[in-house]
């Protein structure tokens, strides 16, 4: 039963909301003819030699869980009533002890308590999400650290130990199912130089192209010379064409 005390408490210490703490205390018996007598938080010896093992969850105001184990034929109403008033007045002060020590659960979430946050994304993007072979879904999993699960309705769960890494996979996450419209504007990053144009990722996982008459107002002989891999480039959509590949231009675009 100290299992159920320390749960309760680390739940609260957590700062997960529970309206209440939960507090657990194992009954025993010891009978002898006619005789008993009640034990009150049994521990293994008395539990082995003893008749009877009620197990008693709750709170200040009820009891949550039972659970009981005997080892005689049954038990008198006489003997279970007076079972449950004793456990009622240990639970209760256990209940004190635990409000002592903690009153309420703390209102912050513990930064070491796991974060979790569901998204909806329209099902036909879940391809992108998940990519060729798994293979977007793994980078956004290795690159952050986060546990991603999808359902075939768009639901998306995301788990991470950090804030930050949640944060990144949901960003990324709505990047890539983001739809991009022509006349938007972005500050996206040079990911890779081709001799006829930049490729610059918009949103994280999303990438369009700068083709070289699109970089300057004037003509560019050596696209190197303009822009370089890591550079962050302030770009606008001009269209998304047949193939869905996202044109752009950074020309005269400030």
């Amino acid at each position: 039963m100290a299992s159920t005390c320390g749960s309760s408490l680390a739940l609260m210490d957590a700062g997960v909301p529970i309206s209440e703490p939960v507090a657990g205390v194992a009954m025993g018996l010891v009978t002898e003819g006619t005789k008993y007598k009640i034990l009150t938080d049994i521990q293994a010896l008395e539990d082995f030699y003893g008749d009877m093992d009620l197990k008693i969850a709750g709170t200040e105001n009820g009891i949550t869980a039972i659970q009981l184990d005997v080892k005689i034929d049954g038990l008198t109403t006489k003997v279970l009533s007076e079972a449950f008033r004793q456990a009622r007045e240990a639970r209760k002060a256990i209940l004190e002890k635990i409000t002592k020590a903690l009153p309420k659960a703390r209102e912050e979430i513990s930064k070491y308590a796991p974060k979790v946050s569901v998204i909806q994304i329209p099902p036909k993007k879940i391809g992108e999400v998940i990519g060729s072979g798994g293979k977007t879904i793994n980078r956004i999993i290795e690159e952050t650290g986060a546990a991603i699960d999808i359902d075939d309705d768009g639901t998306v769960s995301v788990t991470s130990t950090t804030e930050e890494g949640l944060k990144k996979a949901i960003e990324w996450i709505e990047g890539l199912t983001r739809e991009v419209k022509p006349g938007e504007e972005y500050i996206g990053q040079v990911k890779r130089i081709m001799n006829f144009g930049a490729f610059v990722e918009i949103l994280p996982g999303k990438e369009g192209m700068v083709h070289i008459s699109q970089l300057a107002p004037y003509r560019v002989e050596d696209i190197n010379k303009e822009v370089k891999v890591g550079q962050k480039l302030k770009v606008k959509v001009l269209e998304i064409d047949q193939q869905g590949r996202i044109n752009l231009t950074h020309k005269n675009v400030r």
